[in-house]
């Protein structure tokens, strides 16, 4: 299994909000909705450069609308896939939310770490864990590494 860990960011937020909306895969439809501000679109627009087209960000935008969210999953159809889960498979009250990938052709496992950090803030920390034979690892290695990165980014800015 290889793992990418995205670096450690600081939330602002006590761990019991943050742990408690992370914990709930409901909270992040409002990801779906944040996505259609005007303004976000313009800051993740002028963040990508040219890395992301005005298409492309619309294709997301589906992609995310068309998202099912349960409190244990989220599930999304994926072309040439067909439907594929994320869903929780433990929680450790204010440490840890940990998820695996159902109806995937890759077996993955996503790890949300928190510690609490100083008076109303806590730390957190992405971790994917991917089965990739050498030619996928070599093909798509930099781009989850990003990813979880990205990952990262996206659940630190959530409101809480």
């Amino acid at each position: 299994m290889t793992k990418y860990e995205s670096s450690v960011k600081h939330i602002a937020c006590p761990i019991e909000s943050v742990y408690a909306k992370l914990s709930d895969m409901t909270s992040l439809e409002a990801l779906r909705e944040r996505l259609g501000d005007p303004l976000l679109r313009e800051r993740i627009m002028a963040q990508a450069g040219d890395k992301i087209s005005p298409e492309q960000y619309e294709q997301m935008a589906a992609q995310l609308e068309a998202m099912q969210f349960t409190r244990d999953t989220i599930t999304a159809e994926m072309p040439m896939v067909g439907s594929v889960t994320l869903r929780v498979v433990e929680r450790e009250e204010l440490r840890l939310v940990k998820c695996e990938t159902e109806g995937s052709p890759i077996y993955g496992n996503l790890w949300i770490q928190l510690l609490p950090e100083g008076e109303g803030c806590c730390a957190m920390k992405v971790t994917l864990g991917a089965e990739l034979n050498f030619m996928l690892k070599q093909m798509l290695g930099g781009k989850l590494e990003k990813g979880v990165e990205k990952l990262a980014d996206l659940l630190a800015m959530m409101t809480y």
